[in-house]
């Protein structure tokens, strides 16, 4: 513990197995003061003299510690952050012990000090986010409220740097400023933006977001500000737009860089004096709307090539928030998985992953952040057969990665299968589409990366196929939409037919 670091006075609760001395050392070298308990009623009794900074408890099915202890704290009127203990094999409980509003997750064997310093932090944040919740309510009139939302409990936020961001995020909330996130591609910029408005007095209003990159110039521009009946031809109705649409809650801008300038200096306009004017109106029309932008671009350098400009970027980053890559908020990525696990998992079948799997995804570096994690989840349960998720069934965006996991999951399981995947060269019946036959005959044989590459994902499509009752759920668990499903059967029914003629 560094001299500057004030030990955390914790309660230990685990009535299967106590500390031992060298447990204790390490707890002691990662900052934390640790008094043991044993039961409920010694919880209660400690509760009363106060003075402790947070509890750890095991979290096991058998005990249900969890919701004992939380309701015992509300009873007794003390509020202390919670840190659970879970056996790393079961994944499961990490998520449910998050959603139940633990500060942080630990393995019951990891008792590395960099770990627990981790927790640490993880405590250390939630009380600095109490703190500033306290402040707030302190400083506002009777009649005024300030919900923390129950975002928290719906999203994974386990990594301390994302406790830290989940803890300035809801400091930020109470403040009506416009705010701007950062972050890469995938990283999760939406879902802070979410917590920003639940966690905010707004949380009632409505959140309203748009893609500035997803749509022309034109319609984005008729999206933001509306539009008068007869404004122009094809006008046949007034029509409110985004902003008049969140009017008591939040805009969502996305992808603000891309936004084209001439809309940039008519958004700075608007932002400048909360009034609005639909196209074919003279009508203005006051706003009471907050707005958070969100970009995967450095708008600095955006400015410096005059692509954006600099008065709407001082304008919209009132105050800045960074969403870190995946890869730098370990401490996620396993608690993402289950969460993943537990939204994709077909008939809510309960998987579980090896070590070694948690070891290859804990060491990936994610360059597509958490949407491509859960593109690797959904894969691997398309292709595991006995929900116990093993290295050969993840399979990553890389061609090469991918169709080495795919041939190692083809050698090692072809026995597990509930039905053989489907060999290219043999129909396929398919009768959950409507359609007598899938496929026709082919001979199609991988000669070179390209053509292997091909042969991986047409296999993968077609177990998804067997393995779902749809087109939609076969899409969903591939990770892709069902027009691209479609556009894809279509090129193998048409390549598969190439093959046969030239036969």
């Amino acid at each position: 513990m560094s001299s500057t670091q004030t030990a955390q006075q914790v309660l230990w609760l685990d009535p299967i197995q106590p500390l031992n001395a060298p447990e204790h050392a390490q707890l002691t070298a990662a900052g934390l003061s640790v008094r043991c308990i044993h039961t409920i009623d010694e919880l209660q009794s400690a509760l009363s003299h106060g003075h402790q900074s947070a509890l750890v408890i095991r979290h096991d099915p058998n005990l249900d510690l969890l919701q004992s202890c939380q309701d015992l704290m509300q009873r007794s009127g003390c509020a202390l952050p919670v840190v659970c203990r879970v056996d790393r094999r079961n994944l499961e409980l990490v998520v449910q012990a998050m959603r139940q509003g633990a500060a942080h997750v630990l393995a019951t064997d990891d008792w590395s000090t960099s770990s627990w310093q981790m927790a640490y932090q993880a405590i250390q944040a939630l009380r600095l986010s109490s703190s500033a919740a306290s402040m707030l309510a302190r400083m506002s009139p009777p009649n005024e409220t300030h919900k923390t939302s129950s975002a928290q409990k719906n999203v994974v936020y386990v990594d301390a740097a994302s406790r830290n961001l989940l803890a300035l995020a809801q400091r930020v909330a109470q403040a009506n400023v416009t705010t701007l996130i950062e972050g890469p591609t995938g990283a999760g910029k939406e879902i802070l933006a979410r917590v920003l408005h639940e966690s905010s007095k707004r949380a009632q209003g409505p959140f309203v977001g748009l893609n500035c990159a997803a749509l022309p110039e034109q319609l984005i521009d008729d999206m933001l500000f509306g539009h008068e009946k007869g404004a122009f031809t094809g006008a046949q109705k007034d029509f409110k737009g985004l902003f008049e649409q969140a009017q008591g809650g939040t805009l969502f801008l996305d992808e603000i860089g891309e936004m084209p300038l001439h809309l940039q200096a008519k958004l700075l306009r608007v932002l400048q004096e909360r009034l609005l004017t639909r196209l074919g109106s003279e009508r203005q029309i006051a706003l009471d709307v907050r707005v958070i932008a969100a970009t995967n671009k450095d708008l600095r350098v955006a400015i410096a090539e005059r692509q954006f400009r600099e008065d709407l970027y001082f304008r919209i980053s009132t105050f800045k928030l960074c969403v870190p890559p995946l890869r730098e908020r370990k401490g996620d990525i396993l608690p993402l998985v289950a969460s993943l696990l537990l939204r994709h998992a077909p008939n809510a079948q309960a998987f579980s992953i090896s070590d070694d799997a948690q070891a290859l995804l804990l060491g990936y570096p994610w360059p597509g952040n958490v949407r491509e994690l859960e593109n690797v989840v959904q894969r691997a349960v398309v292709l595991c057969s006995d929900q116990h998720i093993q290295v050969h069934h993840l399979m990553f965006d890389d061609a090469t990665d991918m169709q080495l996991h795919f041939e190692t999951a083809l050698a090692s399981e072809p026995a597990k299968c509930a039905a053989p995947l489907p060999i290219l060269g043999q129909p396929v019946e398919d009768s959950h589409y409507g359609e007598s036959s899938l496929l026709e005959e082919s001979t199609l044989t991988p000669s070179n990366l390209q053509e292997a590459v091909k042969t991986s994902e047409h296999q993968i499509i077609l177990a998804a196929i067997q393995t779902t009752d749809s087109r939609m759920e076969a899409a969903a668990k591939l990770g892709i939409s069902p027009r691209t499903l479609r556009y894809k059967l279509a090129r193998l029914k048409a390549e598969n037919s190439n093959v046969a003629m030239a036969a």
